[in-house]
């Protein structure tokens, strides 16, 4: 074991327990009592508030304030914790996510996590290359300086913009920063993928009223049009999953009638050509024809 996983260990151990001796520590690490006393000084140093006892029942802890009072949580709870941050620990990238799973992983009992629940997340190559951008994003929220990038819009386009970033926002399998465009004088939001040379300036920031314009933000809708598809039982359930059940009654041996929301825009047209031949849309017909249109648009491409 390495000083990086005794000190973590040293740490876990006291979450758990209220004082440890030195002497406890060098044998169940089998190192001196002066090795201990020097990982103490350590994380001190760190900002550990971590305290010493003397005398025969002396030894270390950690202060009170720092531990989880576990009383305010039961150990299914904690469970279900650790569970989630489990499956997220893939697509988040702080260290203090992992922290905090060992954290809660030293409260409850190796023999009581059933791990009943496994959450996976794709790791698409795409997402590990996208990892630098993420740090250099969240680093800058952290410390509220501008960054800088080209921004390569939907048609092509690439803009240079200066940015005061406010969030890193994840959504199904995308990630997005918001932040104020210096350029356009506006809340923007940036997909990650789109952005190239991107660079964390000197320069600092005080903060807009980013909260207020969150909340603006949340009572926008896109505009949705009701439309009727015929749909082949195979990807009944991906309907369930995001409409749910209400949304689908039987129509004929061979398909279901699914009714939904979608966009009236290109994004609709995508997701609902995403189905193949396993969708048609019936109703209404406006929304067929610029469904048609978009589809023979598509396959011009390839005359």
């Amino acid at each position: 074991m390495d000083k990086v996983e005794r000190l973590i260990s040293i740490i876990m151990i006291l979450l758990k327990k209220n004082i440890v001796s030195a002497t406890e520590f060098a044998q169940l690490f089998n190192v001196s009592k002066r090795t201990i006393l020097r990982d103490m000084e350590t994380l001190s140093l760190s900002n550990i508030p971590i305290y010493s006892i003397n005398g025969v029942h002396g030894g270390y802890g950690i202060m009170d304030e720092y531990k989880v009072d576990k009383r305010l949580l039961s150990s299914s709870d904690l469970e279900n914790i650790l569970t989630a941050l489990g499956g997220l620990e893939q697509i988040l990238i702080s260290e203090e996510v992992e922290i905090t799973i060992r954290k809660i992983e030293a409260m409850i009992s190796p023999l009581s996590l059933e791990n009943s629940i496994q959450l996976s997340f794709y790791a698409w190559e795409g997402r590990s290359e996208i990892i630098h951008t993420l740090k250099i994003c969240q680093e800058s929220i952290l410390k509220r300086r501008l960054v800088s990038f080209d921004y390569i819009d939907k048609n092509g386009t690439t803009t240079n913009r200066i940015v005061e970033p406010y969030q890193l926002h994840f959504s199904e399998t995308s990630w997005y920063l918001k932040g104020f465009c210096l350029h356009r004088m506006k809340y923007r939001t940036f997909k990650l993928s789109r952005i190239d040379k991107l660079n964390m300036d000197e320069k600092t920031f005080n903060p807009r009223e980013f909260l207020v314009e969150q909340e603006r933000e949340a009572s926008y809708q896109p505009q949705l049009v009701a439309i009727q598809a015929l749909i082949s039982p195979s990807i009944k359930d991906q309907f369930i999953e995001r409409y749910g059940r209400k949304s689908i009654e039987t129509y004929s041996s061979e398909f279901l009638l699914a009714t939904i929301h979608v966009p009236q825009n290109s994004t609709g047209f995508q997701f609902l050509a995403s189905f193949g031949t396993n969708l048609k849309i019936v109703e209404p017909q406006t929304y067929v024809e610029d469904f048609r249109n978009y589809l023979k648009e598509m396959m011009d491409r390839y005359c």
